[in-house]
């Protein structure tokens, strides 16, 4: 059996945020985890992981902390047989796009969810939505082919998805499906399961993959109130990751991109209901975000310095494109499990468009009016993170 910690914290700057108007100062725990995994047979294994949820949550009185709790987060059983053929069930991540299938501590940046959620990381209350931290109760089976010296993964899952116990929201409890395929043209990425990363610091080689993903619920969105309407859920991503070794000891390139496509056709919010026992109201329209890294070769100190920048575009059918700079700086002490990160935002992800819900500044909601106090407010923030896992 494997015991493993992980931590994230952060510190954050933004303008115009606090009470006075003025720049928040703000420190926050982001993740606390707990990893536990092992074999109990040769062809049987399990994964049990916890988290700290709402470690960062503040409440109106400004007290933070009260409402924070060490929860599951996921619960495997692993029938693993072949590399062609397994099955993982319990909670777990649905196979949706990379950026979900990174977690928290293997994206390429600290913060590498800055596009719409699926709806698997909306519920205060696991069994009232559609899922947690982009976990679903689930069976899902994935395997790995190798035609003519490529790598092809397959991931299907069969989930429980939303459930509010409305009978004008999914009230025939229909299913969630989610499945990906994703082509390795160049190295494998050798990842537990389906996992993934955003960067491997060129310790896999010269990588270009390639991946779609597709994920539907019959009236898996909607709000369920008086004149509203319910709507299927379909959500499409497509998503890219290239790393190349520079040749000489040059350092390694990498360049990350992602397009996702959400269909919830439910009309146009009136208000900012969120994701609640009466509405889950979740994204309706396309978004994308690229970055692109470099890791200099040189170590300097205990670590290497890896600049990068990033752009992010989410355009919503009910209301206006918001966009965002991210350019910043990783300091790599050891990979994924030791790393600081300095870096500066501008733009109007935060100040016009995320609504209610646990998902936060994931959940970009489709209707204008929304936060519409501040407008189309562009700001700036700056922000100091450190993560570290073993």
């Amino acid at each position: 059996m494997d015991l493993g910690r992980g931590i994230r914290t952060s510190f954050s700057a933004v303008e115009a945020s606090s009470p006075s108007g003025h720049y928040t100062n703000e420190f926050n725990i982001d993740n606390a985890r707990i990893y536990i995994n092992g074999k109990i047979h040769k062809y049987v294994g399990f994964e049990f992981n916890t988290d700290c949820f709402q470690c960062s949550f503040k409440d109106a009185t400004g007290t933070r902390g009260n409402n924070s709790s060490i929860g599951l987060l996921d619960a495997i059983g692993k029938f693993e047989f072949n590399e062609m053929f397994n099955l993982w069930v319990g909670r777990m991540l649905l196979p949706s796009e990379r950026g979900e299938l990174n977690g928290p501590f293997y994206h390429a940046t600290y913060d590498g969810f800055r596009t719409p959620f699926f709806p698997a990381d909306f519920s205060g209350n696991f069994n009232g939505g559609s899922g947690l931290y982009g976990r679903d109760n689930a069976a899902t089976f994935w395997g790995k082919f190798h035609p003519f010296g490529t790598h092809l993964l397959y991931a299907v899952a069969v989930s429980q998805g939303l459930r509010t116990g409305s009978p004008s929201i999914n009230g025939g409890n229909s299913l969630m499906y989610t499945g990906r395929l994703q082509w390795n043209l160049l190295n494998d990425e050798k990842n537990p399961g389906y996992y993934t990363a955003g960067t491997y610091y060129g310790t896999a080689g010269d990588i270009l993959a390639i991946a779609g993903s597709v994920q539907h619920q019959k009236d898996g969105a909607g709000t369920g109130l008086g004149g509203g309407t319910n709507s299927d859920f379909t959500g499409l991503s497509v998503d890219l990751l290239f790393e190349k070794v520079l040749p000489n000891n040059m350092g390694v390139f990498t360049f990350n991109g992602e397009f996702k496509r959400f269909f919830a056709n439910y009309g146009q919010p009136t208000a900012n209901l969120g994701p609640s026992g009466t509405c889950f109201c979740v994204f309706n329209g396309h978004s994308w975000t690229v970055y692109a890294l470099y890791l200099i070769p040189q170590e300097i100190g205990i670590g290497r310095f890896q600049p990068y920048v990033r752009f992010t575009s989410i355009d919503p059918r009910y209301g206006n494109d918001r966009v965002e700079w991210e350019p910043g700086i990783n300091y790599v002490i050891s990979g994924h499990n030791a790393r600081i990160s300095a870096f500066y935002r501008y733009g109007d992800l935060m100040t016009y468009g995320p609504g209610g819900g646990t998902g936060g500044s994931g959940n970009y909601l489709n209707g204008n009016g929304i936060n519409g106090a501040l407008g189309q407010q562009k700001v700036d923030s700056f922000h100091v993170a450190l993560q570290l896992q073993y």
